[in-house]
């Protein structure tokens, strides 16, 4: 895995809305040091970095970095609990017609 990939991995989840502006921007920074397209690893561990919201748009970002990589990432759907973004991931990975909708 790329250092890059594993700085933002170690840093966890993206933040939510209340975070402040060096946090976001230091996030942003992480993740546009991080070229495309990512292995099916890097893919799988960025899948983890979702937080709980969008993030001001950082998540679409995010999203569609994994994207980047053999797909699909995910191979079932994911728990009613589960967070938002990992229900957006599996529906776009279904709605292209790479898994079956469960």
């Amino acid at each position: 895995m790329r250092p890059e990939v594993q700085a933002f991995v170690v840093d966890g989840p993206l933040p939510d809305w209340g975070a402040d502006e060096e946090e976001i921007g230091r996030r942003v920074e992480q993740l546009e040091a991080i070229a495309g397209p990512v292995t099916g690893v890097e893919a799988q561990v960025l899948v983890t970095c979702f937080g709980p919201d969008d993030c001001y748009g950082v998540a679409w970002t995010l999203l569609h970095l994994i994207e980047t990589g053999p797909n699909p990432v995910l191979i079932a759907e994911p728990a009613p609990d589960a967070g938002e973004w990992h229900h957006r991931l599996w529906g776009r990975i279904v709605n292209s017609g790479l898994s079956p909708s469960a």
